[in-house]
């Protein structure tokens, strides 16, 4: 293992290059952080992101003992294989450098355990909960650090982080599992929406190829007006719901007690449920 650390160039080990950390990884290639300070390990990793990796010359190794010593080691591995990951990765961890997580249900005690002490010191662990609207730079990120972790370090990870969309932090680790619920689980219940859309669209007579159509622009277009406006949700809705109109008599059913909301929750606790299983193995 060859040693890397220096204040001028920050080394940065990324461990997994599949969905997020792909998609991590591109967004600090294109946000112009020098190749040359990213050590990425993956024995087998996707077509793009191996070309990627060439085309920009970042260091890629196939296993951790071959990586340099890195300032920040952020594992973006699946859940299901961060047991088996870690214990190969103590290496690479000292008691000054920090271990960033991007595994949902997985705790910050799972994740300090295989590396014991380092010097009579625990390791400094960051957990961050992304979601995949950060394969375009539009995500966001909710991060929670162990007491060790120093503030330089979190600017450190927030800077990494925020190539991909916005970055937030909490202080109490049990609310990342809510934050699962919500915005880690939560593009899948907009893709959701747009084939329910679709659906709906065809079930009123529309061609399927339309339906999909307006289905999809229309979800992504509302995103980015939200983006955009300096108006809530609440009153971008409201100014478009005109009384005793269209879209009012499908708010009758969409806001109904049994509707969207009460379904929205119903799913979000679900998620959040889930994610606190997972954190008890």
């Amino acid at each position: 293992m060859i040693s890397s650390r220096t204040p001028a160039s920050p080394h940065l080990c990324l461990v997994g290059v599949g969905n997020m950390g792909g998609a991590m990884l591109g967004g600090w290639l294109k946000a112009g952080r020098d190749p040359q300070s990213i050590t990425v390990v993956d024995p087998n990793p996707p077509q793009s992101m191996a070309d990627m990796i060439a085309e920009y010359g970042v260091i890629h190794v196939t296993n951790a003992k071959d990586a340099l010593r890195p300032d920040v080691l952020l594992v973006a591995v699946k859940p299901q294989i961060m047991g088996a990951v870690l214990p190969g990765l103590s290496s690479l961890m000292d008691e000054e450098n920090v271990l960033v997580s991007v595994a949902a249900g997985t705790t910050i005690a799972q994740l300090s355990a295989p590396f014991g002490v380092k010097n009579g010191s625990p390791v400094r662990v960051v957990r961050a909960m992304p979601n995949t609207p950060a394969m375009v730079q539009r995500g966001i990120t909710v991060c929670v650090a162990n007491e060790i972790v120093s503030s330089e370090q979190r600017e450190s990870v927030t800077d990494l982080l925020v190539a991909i969309g916005d970055v937030d932090w909490v202080e109490d680790e049990k609310l990342i599992d809510a934050v699962t619920g919500v915005s880690g689980s939560g593009p899948a219940y907009v893709f959701h929406l747009v084939e329910a859309l679709a659906e709906a669209g065809a079930a009123a007579g529309l061609p399927a190829e339309l339906a999909t159509k307006l289905a999809q622009a229309t979800v992504s277009g509302a995103g980015e007006l939200i983006r955009q406006s300096d108006l809530s949700p609440s009153i971008l809705r409201e100014n478009v719901t005109s009384p005793n109109g269209t879209t009012a008599a499908a708010l009758n059913v969409l806001m109904a007690e049994d509707g969207f909301p009460s379904l929205l929750k119903r799913a979000v606790a679900a998620a959040t449920n889930r994610s606190r299983e997972l954190s008890k193995g």
